[in-house]
């Protein structure tokens, strides 16, 4: 009887789920930000903000100066382009879009384009771990391409335990992780990019404080940007007022 009943607790153990942690975050600083860009990108390297705007008829990439939210430069697209994630890879910004299967390549002082190139299915989130681009298309699915031919090299499936975790949207690499904005939600996952697990939930509920009459228009959360140089991180999202530089940290 002893043995079944320690079988029956062992059985029991394995059946439970380990929970996942989740961070909260600390304000450090809040920064203007454009309330007309529709943020589907976002990335901060050498100094430099760089955004990626989305919506037929208003999309863009832009340079932007982070302490006035002021737009140094701008390349707008076509109307038919609905833009996507968008990436630095080497001179070149790389910026994906939403249904038309297609892709662009910049330079990244001139905005001049530089090519383009093709994928199958949607494009959403783009970010590179050094090696190789990684884009979300709405699925719990990332795809990993060579940032040369932008020929798919590999995929991992993201999951927080055994569940699948969809909508994964605008993306950043940073300290060996993927961070991932979930599409409608105030959550971003950090992501093992070797195998898909998630590691942990920021949750960011509450950050924007939406009865600022400067919110009315805001939308979802959707951005995140890493400065590697000085270790800071930033987040905003769809036509918010500000951007946000955060200190994740336990939440209580």
């Amino acid at each position: 009887m002893a043995a079944l009943l320690v079988l029956a607790l062992v059985l029991e153990h394995g059946r439970r789920r380990v929970s996942t942690p989740v961070y909260a975050c600390r304000v450090v600083k809040s920064y203007p930000h454009d309330t007309k860009a529709y943020t589907q990108g976002l990335l901060f390297r050498d100094g430099r903000l760089f955004e990626g705007t989305g919506l037929r008829g208003a999309s863009s990439v832009r340079e932007v100066d982070l302490e006035t939210g002021k737009v140094l430069r701008i390349h707008r697209l076509e109307d038919r382009y609905f833009g996507e994630g968008l990436a630095l890879w080497q001179d070149r910004l790389v910026q994906l879009t939403w249904q038309s299967g297609v892709g662009f390549v910049y330079d990244r002082d001139t905005f001049v384009p530089k090519g383009d190139f093709s994928y199958s299915g949607e494009g959403w989130g783009l970010t590179h771990d050094g090696k190789r681009l990684i884009m979300s298309d709405g699925t719990s699915t990332l795809r990993f391409l060579d940032p040369e031919t932008f020929a798919v090299v590999g995929s991992i499936r993201v999951q927080d335990g055994r569940r699948p975790v969809p909508r994964l949207n605008e993306l950043e690499y940073l300290r060996g992780e993927i961070w991932a904005n979930v599409w409608q939600t105030d959550r971003i996952a950090r992501i093992d990019p070797e195998t898909g697990r998630v590691l942990g939930w920021i949750d960011l509920a509450g950050l924007l404080d939406r009865r600022n009459p400067a919110a009315a228009g805001a939308e979802v959360l959707n951005g995140i940007a890493y400065d590697a140089d000085r270790g800071r991180i930033f987040v905003t999202g769809k036509r918010w007022p500000l951007l946000f530089e955060i200190e994740i940290r336990p939440r209580p």
